[in-house]
């Protein structure tokens, strides 16, 4: 018999009075925890009650993943009947999102994850076929507050398409970095709070780690969608998410991984089968790599002073970084050579208020990042092959050829 404390449970979710905030609530042991989301406005009273209710059951099981790592228990109970195939991508979805967790806290993830199925199969076309609803052509934009959300929206405005940002706002404080950018990018945005509760942070024994929030933020998006009405999604994530950092128990660990190409595949057809054939999901960047990428943002100067892409800015908690680049993470390291390679050195130390590559403390991070170190460090950073190749037009273009990180690595390249 299973104990109380190895289980895990989806309990309810409920849409408050002002059908703006919707609590999502679980068990992990003998913890009752809530997820507070909170949406821009009420959600409109047309919507189709089946289709919200799908979206909102599989919202429910995505959010539950920050809960469910607390513990990791091996008995997971949930109130929806999925089916097989559900059941096959929640699986995959929670073993490897949660890859770089369970590697960094050695957990072994093999057989962990379960969702429990039913064997409904021949029911769900049915459903699919009555909730199916004619959509406006309209594009919803992830807005990360950094290049590659800046580059995929320049490509919409160029092709006239109808653009709205959407940011995910999980801070005490504003998002102001995404809000600067959606503002000088002159688009709307909807902002949706997401609040976490506050037994994930005060509880200091249990597990810690990365989730793949991208994942999140794709069934958020979906909900906004289907209720303000976009036919569109667009979450821009370039081909060099989907390539891992490391193997660990005869898996592939990817820190990208709901970033990847490999995701947003399985999402499509999650949603096509289950959820809503009528709202397209992709990225405008996929075909590209980071140095194409930083390449094609190269050429958007008004943006050099208000975006960032150091993830030390989005902590949930704890002192969030006072500078648009912190100058230390390997995020930063990585987008300081790819734009170095296309920009001067004035731009490049002007952009990060600090020449990253006269810095010996980060010699064993660029050392990292060409495949020369440990391994490709655990953030959103491009190749081996793409590094190597932006020291190599740094080298040519001879600005930093006297600073101590570029005499270094000159040497391994």
């Amino acid at each position: 018999m299973i104990q109380k404390q190895d289980v895990f449970e989806f309990v309810s979710y409920e849409i408050q009075s002002d059908k703006k905030m919707i609590n999502f609530n679980y068990r992990a042991r003998d913890l009752y925890l809530t997820e507070k989301i909170t949406l821009p406005t009420p959600i409109p009273s047309f919507i189709n009650p089946l289709l919200l209710k799908n979206i909102l059951n599989d919202l429910h099981l995505i959010l539950g993943i920050t809960y469910f790592k607390m513990y990791c228990p091996k008995k997971i109970i949930s109130p929806y009947h999925l089916t097989k195939a559900q059941a096959d991508f929640w699986n995959t979805v929670y073993t490897k999102g949660l890859g770089e967790f369970f590697y960094k806290n050695k957990i072994d993830f093999r057989g962990l994850i379960n969702f429990p199925y039913f064997d409904i199969s021949n029911t769900q076309p049915i459903q699919l076929r009555q909730l199916d609803e004619a959509k406006k052509n309209k594009f919803l934009v992830g807005i990360g507050g950094g290049k590659d959300s800046i580059v995929a929206i320049e490509q919409l405005k160029k092709q006239k398409k109808e653009i709205t940002g959407f940011i995910l706002d999980a801070q005490t404080t504003p998002p102001n970095i995404q809000i600067e950018v959606s503002k000088t990018m002159e688009i709307n945005y909807l902002t949706v709070k997401r609040q976490l509760d506050s037994q994930v942070f005060d509880l200091r024994s249990t597990y810690n780690g990365h989730i793949p929030i991208t994942a999140i933020y794709s069934f958020i998006a979906l909900l906004l969608a289907t209720i303000y009405d976009y036919s569109s999604i667009i979450i821009p994530n370039g081909k060099s998410a989907n390539f891992g950092n490391v193997n660990y128990l005869g898996a592939e660990i990817n820190h990208q991984w709901s970033k990847s190409e490999e995701f947003e595949k399985l999402f499509q057809e999650y949603v096509k089968q289950n959820i809503t054939s009528n709202i397209d999901f992709s990225s405008n960047l996929r075909p590209y790599s980071e140095m194409e990428i930083a390449k094609m943002f190269s050429v958007h100067k008004k943006y050099f002073p208000i975006f960032s892409s150091c993830n030390r800015n989005y902590k949930i908690n704890g002192n969030i970084n006072q500078k648009r680049w912190c100058g230390e993470c390997a995020k930063c390291a990585f987008v300081f050579i790819i734009l170095s390679a296309y920009l001067s050195k004035k731009e490049v130390v002007e952009i990060f208020n600090k020449n990253l590559l006269d810095d010996p403390k980060l010699i064993p991070l660029y050392q990292d990042l060409i495949g020369k170190g440990k391994m490709k460090p655990f953030d959103c950073v491009g190749t081996f092959e793409e590094s190597i190749e932006a020291f190599e037009m740094i080298k040519n273009n001879g600005e930093f050829k006297n600073d101590i990180v570029m005499k270094t690595i000159e040497k391994l390249i």
